[in-house]
């Protein structure tokens, strides 16, 4: 097996477009462009006539906790709805980190069949009480004091304040981001059937974050927004302040006074 990444790279194609006429038929070759390349072009035209094209496209942030569910289902496991939205939101879509997660998640759940929120709160180093979904929860329902104590408790426990103050910054930047597309989707009329997909949570959650507009209008999420991306600057060396200050003054500017 020969893999050649960076296809898009190479500027002669002619080396190409001859092997392309007579190809070892002993050998498996992977050709790997970044991006979609021109099919009517060499030497992507050539090799088409003698190969089979696929494209491998980055999944989208909402389809992560589907994609974990059907991984785990193929494997013979089973993961909650509510542990595979928190898992897809601490980790991303990058698939290899995903992956490595559930693998850990696997063997920390031992004989058991099914992988469980608590499990993932547990192996992720935080408790039940106080974790960055209980964070979030609390600012979608607007209470600034449960928001401090659980951010506080988060950066006093970690190895690195810094790190989880940004982490935090990150799953909450995603959860307002849904917050903007379901206020979009009742502006539109969207039926509550298909907001979950749009919005790109399980439907189980939906009401959760419908819950959460009552605290944040248009105006409000994109001030958290700004907030936000304020506060992910400080931490990343833009100020000297304290990363539990920065938390706490971000959150003193998101979460609407009383």
């Amino acid at each position: 097996v020969v893999v050649v990444r960076d296809l898009e790279k190479i500027k002669k194609a002619d080396p190409l477009m001859a092997y392309a006429e007579n190809p070892n038929p002993s050998a498996v070759v992977l050709f790997v462009c970044r991006g979609k390349p021109n099919m009517s072009t060499n030497p992507y035209r050539a090799l088409k006539k003698s190969a089979t094209s696929i494209e491998l496209n980055t999944l989208r942030d909402y389809e992560v906790p589907a994609w974990i569910t059907d991984h785990m289902k193929s494997s013979g496991q089973k993961i909650a709805p509510r542990a595979a939205q928190m898992l897809a939101d601490y980790v991303g879509s990058d698939l290899q980190t995903v992956v490595g997660e559930l693998d850990k998640l696997t063997t920390f759940v031992g004989e058991r069949s099914e992988i469980t929120l608590d499990d993932v709160i547990i192996a992720s180093g935080q408790t039940r009480d106080i974790n960055v979904f209980e964070l979030q929860k609390a600012v979608g329902k607007g209470n600034y004091v449960r928001a401090v104590d659980i951010a506080e408790q988060l950066l006093r426990q970690s190895s690195n304040p810094s790190g989880e103050a940004i982490r935090s910054i990150s799953i909450l930047t995603s959860y307002f981001t849904k917050l903007r597309v379901l206020t979009n989707c009742q502006s539109k009329g969207v039926p509550k059937a298909a907001i979950a997909k749009t919005i790109g949570v399980n439907p189980y959650f939906v009401q959760d974050y419908v819950g959460s507009l009552r605290y944040y209008g248009s105006g409000s999420i994109e001030n958290a927004f700004s907030t936000l991306l304020a506060a992910d600057y400080e931490l990343k060396g833009g100020s000297v302040l304290d990363p539990q200050l920065i938390m706490n003054l971000m959150l003193r500017r998101i979460i609407p006074s009383n």
